[in-house]
């Protein structure tokens, strides 16, 4: 029997699961109770994070906006995040006479389910993890692909115009957007040499070096990926107010619609941890971690990221449906392809020459930096000179009162044609 002490042992939860297996004696039965406890701590930590998100986010969107956000509710607004929940539970629960029965019931459910599953592989510490797979990244990008099925449901099956459209774009932001995450990623698979999650921490344990430092724009394409995954600003297209009302959940109201925003913050939250044990190093932070719980240090690392999160909401404009596609597929999809075999050639000069890679990784990280720097000045010279290529007539419709009246202008200046009569007013 382990002593009682090594379960307090708050850097090494492995005990605990030791222990559970000498009182069961079945393997197989002792591994499905310790999953079943860790889920719970996963929950047990989940729920209440998310009504403190709740408040940290409108608080710190308040600040930058020069506002006091919730000061109500409780002491400095805290019970506010509590008041909006009871809200949405008191709330009537509308359904369109129009929308499917059963479907239109299902997603605010469905998409709980992948959102819950990924915290699965997320590790906390040496120990610390409902399940170490070997393909723990192939189970990352599965798993978090499947919330846009539910999505589509949610706008299909209202059966209002507004929510289709918003889950269309849902659909064309996730199938482009999922292309480079997955470059990005294995590009740092590449590197480390394994898709097991906490491998990759360990990798840059081993290497005393996180991963922004090597590949700072592979870095900058998950994060960018994961916004537009997420459906936040300056990438909340899908649920544009000013074009589509609230995009897929319109039609959704009372706890149904808060299960939907839930959702949003517990991905968001996710993708932060992810953001920080791909890049960051996880749990480690140069031997810091043998003093203090690895797990504070990761919870600490997915904080500063999520802040970064709430930065970029708070500041950056919306862009348009355009402007975003070509981002992704003329700049991070091309830039992404030269990342994953720079990081191939890197990564075979490293261990065919068996070179000191104390050395080695700083010189490639140089050079990466060189080339992130090239990629976003090329990138800024061709945007800004496609934006100033403007036709003349353009130009000088641009100047007049705009709306129909310059649609004729262009189109005399263009084909010769006369307008339409009594059009021009």
């Amino acid at each position: 029997m382990i002593p009682l002490a090594k379960w307090y042992d708050l850097r090494d939860l492995s005990g605990l699961s030791e222990e559970i297996t000498g009182w069961i004696g079945a393997d197989w039965l002792a591994s499905l109770v310790s999953g079943l406890l860790g889920a719970l701590g996963v929950l047990a930590v989940v729920g209440p994070t998310l009504l403190i998100l709740i408040w940290v986010e409108r608080k710190v969107i308040a600040r930058f906006q020069q506002r006091y956000g919730p000061n109500r509710v409780g002491p400095k607004g805290l019970v506010q995040p509590v008041a909006d929940a009871l809200k949405l539970v008191l709330k009537e629960e509308l359904r369109p006479r129009a929308a499917d029965k059963y479907l239109f019931l299902l997603p605010p459910v469905l998409i709980f389910l992948p959102a819950l599953l990924i915290w699965g592989v997320v590790p906390f510490g040496p120990n610390m993890q409902v399940a170490d797979l070997n393909v723990g990244v192939l189970y990352l990008l599965a798993v978090s692909s499947t919330g846009v099925i539910a999505i589509f449901i949610a706008g299909w099956s209202s059966n209002n115009k507004y929510a289709l459209f918003g889950a269309m774009r849902v659909v064309a932001m996730s199938i482009s957007y999922e292309v480079p995450m997955v470059l990005a990623l294995l590009t740092v698979v590449f590197f480390t040499g394994t898709m097991s999650l906490n491998g990759i921490v360990e990798w840059q344990q081993s290497e005393d070096l996180f991963l922004v430092l090597m590949l700072p724009m592979t870095a900058f394409m998950f994060f960018f990926s994961a916004t537009a995954e997420l459906n936040r600003t300056p990438l909340d297209i899908s649920e544009a107010e000013s074009e589509i009302v609230a995009g897929y959940h319109t039609e959704y109201s009372g706890m149904r619609f808060g299960l939907f925003y839930a959702v949003e913050l517990l991905n968001t939250l996710a993708i932060s941890a992810f953001i920080a044990t791909f890049f960051l190093g996880g749990w480690w932070l140069w031997g810091l971690d043998e003093w203090v719980p690895p797990w504070i240090i990761l919870l600490a690392k997915t904080g500063g990221v999520y802040f970064i999160f709430i930065w970029t909401r708070g500041t950056l404009p919306r862009l348009r449906i355009d402007q975003m596609m070509h981002f992704c597929w003329k700049f991070l999809v091309p830039v992404g392809l030269v990342f994953l075999v720079a990081a191939a050639v890197e990564r075979t000069l490293l261990l065919e020459n068996n070179w000191d890679a104390s050395i080695a990784l700083p010189v490639f990280g140089i050079i990466n930096a060189g080339l992130t720097v090239v990629a976003v000045v090329t990138w800024a010279k061709l945007s800004g000179t496609e934006s100033q290529k403007l036709p003349s007539n353009a130009i000088m419709a641009r100047g007049r009162v705009g709306g129909l009246r310059a649609a004729q202008a262009i189109r005399v200046d263009e084909l010769g044609a006369e307008p339409v009569a009594g059009g021009g007013d």
